[in-house]
């Protein structure tokens, strides 16, 4: 048994193989993966607000979604800023307004929510049908 997998080790944990290469990687990641990582949040995100019913579950999938915006404007950031571009701070600058954007979001949605559970008793929003008339 043990000789079925003395090969296998041995390919994983040569030099150069493809283990190490993954590691390499790993260590500096490029624009890339950022952009993969942002958009897989995004499409978690918008999958939460479009499939859920639960109020407090949609706010937290649009915060998902604002997430996933700051990670593309920080790694654009840091891709201008190696490249030497003189704007590399704009997309900080652009993170810090969305993440006032979004504590502002939360407190007043909150506040929309509990208003809406004393009045309705509820937080689905199938239920909620105040602008019916």
């Amino acid at each position: 048994m043990l000789n079925f997998f003395i090969p296998i080790l041995a390919f994983l944990f040569q030099e150069q193989s493809w283990l190490m290469r993954a590691a390499d990687a790993a260590k500096r990641p490029d624009l890339s993966k950022f952009l993969v990582i942002g958009a897989l949040l995004f499409i978690i995100g918008v999958a939460g607000v479009l499939t859920r019913r639960n109020i407090i579950v949609i706010f937290m999938s649009i915060e998902l979604i604002l997430n996933a915006a700051n990670l593309n404007f920080i790694a654009f950031s840091r891709y201008l800023q190696d490249n030497g571009s003189a704007n590399a701070v704009a997309g900080q600058l652009f993170a810090v307004f969305v993440i006032v954007v979004a504590a502002a979001e939360a407190a007043i949605g909150l506040g929309i929510v509990i208003a809406l559970y004393r009045n309705k008793e509820t937080i689905w929003v199938d239920e909620i049908d105040l602008l019916k008339w």
